[in-house]
């Protein structure tokens, strides 16, 4: 069953400063902010919600195909996805352009600035939905706004399942679009602050919602998720992880659970604490495509979590 993975692929461009950003703004020279900020460390990692899903449903088994529109620069990241056995058959390179790209900066306090450049994903429509053969499901994460338009129209048309994962890009979308997004897909999953941010965009509230997709989906960071399914509610439990390093991905990870129990049939509660456990063992590694493990190891780490067994 092949997943069709909708979004970005970027270069996470991660730096340290090793002190507290207070410490060098004036609050009362803001409007004249001048600031540079000395990095010794800094790392870069490959990310974009479309490659950080697929790298996690890989590692369950699944077979995703992603989706995006990338750069010139974008060599080191097919080489190591190559590596992963991902299919880069619907990646379009635009030579022109560099591949999206974040820089984002981490005081000792944890705040962050961070810096996106958009890049080719800002041409993502050049892609199409109805160009993939044998797609059994789908998701529209966030990606360039006319592409994620198109992707959710093209789904609909082709009458292939999709989930509609709007995350940063919900700001791109008036009410109306996003309502219109909403009707097109069958499953919608967000954050509870998202959720938030959805219900008073569309003027629908989260029964509203969740009546008109088959499952709407709100995960709850370290208190789980809640599955609103079918007229039922199901509150899901959390897994819990070993150790905390970095929950950067934690999210696109739990999409890659909720897309393989989807793809696999299993229960809501099932799929929830699939979902839960793939975000865990992100936590526990830093970036968001370092971890490793095959499905057996998942399956056992289930079975522990939950007391019971995956068949």
């Amino acid at each position: 069953m092949a997943a069709l993975i909708c979004g970005s692929l970027a270069y996470d461009t991660i730096m340290v400063f090793p002190d507290q950003f207070k410490n060098h703004i004036l609050p009362d020279k803001v409007h004249i902010l001048n600031v540079s900020f000395l990095v010794p460390r800094m790392r870069r990692e490959f990310g974009g919600c479309a490659g950080n899903i697929a790298y996690n449903l890989k590692l369950l088994g699944g077979d995703p195909i992603p989706m995006a529109t990338v750069g010139a620069d974008f060599g080191p990241y097919r080489a190591w996805f190559e590596e992963q056995e991902i299919k880069l058959d619907f990646v379009k390179v635009i030579d022109e352009l560099f591949t999206p790209q974040a820089f984002i900066t981490t005081d000792h306090d944890n705040n962050q600035i961070t810096a996106f450049h958009p890049g080719a994903m800002m041409r993502s429509y050049e892609n199409h939905v109805k160009n993939v053969p044998g797609v059994t499901i789908g998701i529209v994460s966030p990606d360039g706004r006319e592409g994620m338009l198109q992707n959710a129209k093209e789904f609909k048309e082709a009458g292939i399942p999709f989930i509609f994962d709007p995350g940063q890009a919900m700001p791109l979308f008036n009410g109306t679009e996003l309502r219109a997004f909403i009707e097109q897909a069958d499953y919608v999953t967000v954050n509870d602050y998202e959720s938030n941010l959805l219900a008073e965009r569309t003027g629908w509230s989260e029964t509203e919602i969740a009546g008109k997709v088959k499952a709407y989906v709100i995960t709850r960071g370290p208190h789980g998720c809640e599955i609103h399914a079918g007229g039922d509610k199901h509150n899901v439990p959390p897994a819990h992880e070993r150790r905390i390093t970095d929950p950067t991905g934690c999210g696109d990870a739990f999409r890659a659970g909720l897309i393989f129990g989807i793809e696999k049939g299993y229960d809501w509660m099932t799929i929830g604490r699939m979902g839960n456990l793939m975000g865990a063992l992100k936590v526990e590694h830093p970036g968001t495509q370092n971890q490793r493990f095959d499905y057996k190891d998942f399956s056992e780490q289930f079975r522990q979590q939950f007391g019971y067994a995956l068949t």
